[in-house]
């Protein structure tokens, strides 16, 4: 069994873990009202997505997402919030940098033993959630479990239709397609582009992901015979029919959205075992990205 496959078995568990320690954390986590950024690099970006949509949503504040690299310093925010795995990563070490003495920052890391732990003005620890793996799986899913349980909106249905998504089999013939569409709504749209990611990491496989609706709007002529559809949440209305009369295939997504990126992280799993690659050591990538400080006799 790879790391990857040994990691994202585990995260029913760690989501219960989360969600119960999100009391003890709440007062590092923004409070209702606050005006709020998160940020991360990669999954971690497609996190924040998520839970900015959330807590917006929920009522507790204006809330926005950005890649670290591309946060707007022009913009006052009452508290931001870095989600980094590994707490070494340069954009997002930069970032909280740069806002020390000015802007409240919160850092939710993997390792205790980082940079960021001392870059930060407050932070919250998921050790038991770190991964072996480059491809990350558990640490996402539930740094996004303690924001959800921090804004009331994590439930046991959700652990528990994490462990559908473990114990069932995949859908007959997905592995075989030839490329792979997510799409989401809301929050979901996050997650959306999280599986894609997986996909892409894991299997090398093309795959994209969009909000629901704006797959009408050109991507779905990409879709035949050969091509995967996935909707995490609710589908708009008319979209499964259209997707069918492609002679694609469409995905429905049942369980708790969450759990259907576990079911997506499975997928990029098997996929690469399908082509003969090692989904513990993707192309290119490393756990963390640490960028070389600029040359300053550089011309």
């Amino acid at each position: 069994m790879t790391h990857v496959e040994d990691e994202l078995r585990t995260q029913p568990e760690c989501w219960t873990r989360a969600a119960a320690g999100a009391v003890e954390h709440a007062g590092v986590l923004p409070a209702p009202g606050e005006r709020v950024a998160l940020v991360g690099c990669g999954t971690s970006y497609f996190m924040a997505q998520a839970a900015a949509v959330l807590r917006e949503r929920a009522g507790h504040g204006e809330t926005d997402a950005f890649a670290a690299s591309e946060f707007p310093h022009g913009r006052a925010y009452d508290r931001v919030v870095a989600l980094t795995r590994s707490g070494t990563t340069t954009e997002v070490l930069e970032l909280l940098d740069a806002l020390r003495g000015r802007t409240r920052t919160t850092a939710v890391t993997a390792d205790p033993a980082t940079p960021v732990m001392t870059t930060a003005d407050d932070s919250v620890v998921l050790d038991f959630a770190d991964e072996r793996s480059v491809v990350q799986t558990r640490f996402a899913t539930t740094a996004l479990t303690l924001l959800r349980a921090h804004l009331g909106l994590h439930t046991e249905a959700a652990v528990a239709d994490a462990r559908t998504a473990l114990a069932a089999p995949l859908p007959e013939g997905l592995v075989d397609s030839t490329q792979f569409t997510f799409l989401g709504r809301g929050w979901t749209v996050g997650l959306a582009q999280e599986a894609a990611l997986k996909m892409r990491e894991a299997a090398l496989a093309w795959s994209e992901a969009y909000p629901a609706m704006e797959y009408r709007h050109g991507p779905i002529s990409v879709s035949t015979r050969s091509t995967a559809t996935w909707m995490l949440g609710e589908a708009p209305e008319g979209l499964a029919a259209q997707v069918r009369e492609t002679g694609g295939t469409w995905v429905v997504g049942g369980l708790d959205p969450l759990a259907e990126l576990v079911r997506a992280q499975r997928l990029a799993v098997a996929v690469a075992a399908a082509r003969g690659l090692d989904p513990d050591r993707p192309r290119h990538l490393t756990r963390s990205v640490i960028l070389d400080a600029p040359d300053t006799n550089a011309r």
